[in-house]
């Protein structure tokens, strides 16, 4: 009776577990005393009902007990794998479970106890019950079976997982361990993999950071829960992080999770990130599949790195495996990407010709919007009807494409027509299909033909998406309305819409453009925290912007993280930082920009390849300019030269037009009329008669008749 009035005496444990195990515990042990026998004399099988008494209590504990034993030996002697009970155990109160389990610990032994309380947790009664957890626990403890203890102290911690009370379950993990149970590994990753299997990250985080802290080894799976729980959270950074601390300890994932990490990277950006993580992984022994080898070409060709996807499909030929229409619609959409849709017309008839693979809707639907983003509209819909005689039904997404493309070239009769077509095959007519004609709106300039497409869309009940807010947004910007575009973004974020890194840098470019560099880095500091990854855009704009605002310092900051994002500065980035340092006056900086963009085959842009020139003739330094100019070839050089003479020339800078005019015959022995003409002017206002007659020496009849073509061809 002892347990009985025990519990009886004691507050329930509340699921918030306020009452501290310490007293249950000593409560137990301290008024603990034996029960006289399992045996009743009896019924040994009777139909237990709740006690109305103490003495019916005890009598109800007794049976119960004895029936457990008796099936726990049956069990032992026929090796059945669990106890068989003749009674039902969701008769019995919370309170008399928690006292047959103490009970059989005591007197039968931990395994009896063990048997009993599996067969009690498969109850929804008591499956999460609190104290059943504790006391058996403790029990099995005070047998120094501390093995079974940590078993029950898993059940604890799945179960209440289940019903998200993990942080409840896990206090009282750590308040077992201040009452005697020792740690191990197996039970902190056992924590620390339902953590990040619920989504409980910050438990999971803190466990290992016990684990590490009392020398215990983090397991694989458990490295590998973290890296599964980061990424079903779309926290690539995160995950990333954990990957690399995994693979420093020399474990390798299975495949599934390889896909997954891969999938995340390449969707946020970091494709360089996860080309590195499979190649390690592969010298670590992890051996791809087609699933991992076709899910990192889907990224590498994502982002236009076609060459490095097709080397991927050699290694992974070369391993054995062959590519099938996913890994070609992946390399397909990589070569549409980049603009070569040709080849990727190619690579599209090897499928249709092919006897094992044939392109799917997905694959279609991937080269019509190639053919659409190239305006080849007629190849486009060809391919359209060459599917439907196929037998494969196009889909909302394939009209989509058609429909964008149709607005890019301006035939909005014909986008409507497809959205009839949609409606009319039963599809559904999605917030991308009105995001592609509001969008094509809008650059048009019908700008309330937009907003009425756009409730219509509201009214059949769609809502607008992050596209949605992203066009509303760029045209807001478009027209320099700054603070209409923050209120659709204060609306977006209210919503829950999360912006992704285009509609950053569709505010960050309105911004510098602005020079409002302070508004400019604070969103560009947001999306670092969302773990967004700028593009080339946005590292450009804040280049220009910084430039703009005659800030090179933080210019030349931004210029050297491109790198950091995987970014290669190109003609574009290049020019803005040159043109901050030709405004600056810093032109030894400037020059050495210039010739590393040219040591990296990056042709300079031909506003980029005036400026420098430009202001190094106003430095007086001519020599240098035509040294900055020589790198180029004949036809940029002839154009740029060109149009420096005009400049120079109505700059009042006739002598030093002249050296130019000079050198370009004799370079190329042409001279465009209206440049010479600039340089006759020049030289007539300026009184230089004779740098004119020198010119005019040089321009034989041949030179004339080159003049003569030279000047039809510039106009």
């Amino acid at each position: 009776m002892f347990f009985i009035a025990l519990y009886h005496r004691l507050q329930p444990l509340q699921p918030q577990l306020r009452v501290s195990t310490t007293a249950l515990i000593h409560g137990i042990f301290l008024t603990h005393r034996k029960l006289t026998s399992f045996h009743s004399q009896n019924d040994p099988y009777p139909n237990p009902t709740s006690p109305s008494s103490p003495s019916q209590c005890t009598s109800l504990v007794q049976r119960v007990c004895s029936l457990v034993c008796d099936s726990y030996n049956n069990r032992e002697n026929t090796h059945s794998p669990k106890l068989i009970l003749p009674v039902d155990i969701e008769t019995l109160t919370p309170e008399q479970c928690i006292t047959v389990v103490a009970s059989l610990a005591d007197e039968a032994g931990s395994m009896a106890a063990l048997g009993f309380f599996h067969r009690a947790i498969e109850c929804p009664k008591f499956r999460n019950f609190m104290r059943l957890y504790i006391v058996s626990s403790m029990c099995l403890m005070r047998n120094e079976n501390f093995e079974r203890a940590h078993e029950v102290i898993h059940c604890m911690v799945k179960n209440f997982g289940e019903i998200g009370m993990l942080k409840e379950a896990v206090d009282m993990v750590f308040e077992m361990c201040n009452q005697g149970l020792v740690f191990t590994a197996r039970t902190l990753n056992c924590i620390v993999i339902v953590s990040g299997r619920v989504g409980r990250i910050e438990i999971a985080e803190k466990v290992f950071e016990e684990m590490c802290e009392r020398g215990l080894c983090p397991d694989a799976m458990c490295f590998k829960s973290m890296v599964v729980a980061y990424c079903r959270l779309g926290r690539a950074v995160d995950a990333d992080r954990w990957m690399s601390a995994m693979l420093e300890k020399g474990f390798i994932v299975d495949n599934a999770t390889c896909t997954l990490i891969v999938s995340v990277l390449c969707q946020k950006g970091f494709v360089n990130r996860a080309f590195w993580i499979f190649n390690r992984l592969t010298e670590l022994g992890f051996s791809p599949n087609l699933i991992n080898f076709t899910c990192l070409i889907d990224g590498l060709s994502r982002r236009g790195s076609v060459k490095q996807a097709f080397e991927l499909l050699e290694e992974m030929v070369a391993k054995g495996w062959k590519p099938n229409v996913f890994t070609h619609t992946a390399l397909i959409h990589g070569l549409c990407t980049k603009g070569w849709t040709e080849k990727a017309f190619r690579l599209f008839l090897k499928l249709v010709r092919s006897d094992t693979y044939k392109p799917n809707v997905h694959t279609y639907t991937v080269m019509i919007t190639g053919y659409c983003k190239e305006e080849k509209l007629s190849r486009a819909e060809m391919l359209l009807s060459r599917m439907q005689e196929q037998g494969l039904a196009p889909n909302a997404q394939t009209y989509t494409s058609l429909i964008d493309g149709y607005c890019k070239a301006g035939n909005f009769t014909r986008a409507y027509e497809l959205m009839e077509v949609i409606k009319n095959n039963r599809l559904s007519l999605g917030m991308a299909t009105y995001n592609s004609v509001i969008d094509g709106l809008f650059k048009k300039g019908e700008v309330r033909e937009a907003y009425e497409l756009l409730d219509e869309g509201v009214r059949a009940g769609l809502s607008a998406d992050l596209v949605t807010y992203t066009i509303l947004i760029s045209d807001c910007c478009r027209r320099n309305d700054s603070e209409l575009a923050f209120a659709l973004w204060c609306q977006m974020v209210k919503l829950g819409v999360r912006p992704d890194m285009h509609t950053y840098t569709t505010l960050i470019t309105a911004q510098c453009k602005q020079k409002r560099m302070k508004e400019s880095e604070k969103l560009f500091d947001d999306a670092i925290r969302l773990d967004l990854v700028p593009t080339k855009e946005t590292l450009t704009s804040m280049i220009s912007g910084y430039c703009r605002d005659k800030n090179i310092t933080s210019a030349m900051k931004f210029f050297h993280r491109m790198g950091e994002y995987g970014c290669a500065p190109d003609s574009l980035a290049y020019g803005a930082l040159i043109s901050g340092l030709c405004k600056e006056s810093m032109l030894d900086e400037a020059r050495n920009q210039y010739h590393s963009m040219m040591d990296k085959g990056i042709t300079p842009c031909e506003v980029t390849r005036l400026t420098i020139a430009y202001e190094f003739c106003k430095k007086d330094d001519p020599s240098t300019a035509m040294v900055l100019l020589d790198g180029l070839d004949k036809r940029l050089w002839t154009r740029t030269v060109d149009t420096l003479i005009r400049k120079l020339c109505s700059e009042k800078k006739a002598d030093m037009a002249a050296l130019f005019f000079h050198k370009m015959l004799d370079k190329c022995q042409t001279v465009n009329r209206i440049t010479l003409t600039a340089f006759m002017t020049a030289c007539y206002d300026g009184n230089k008669y004779s740098l004119l007659s020198n010119v005019n020496k040089r321009i034989t009849k041949d030179h004339l008749c080159s003049l003569n073509v030279h000047s039809e061809e510039s106009k």
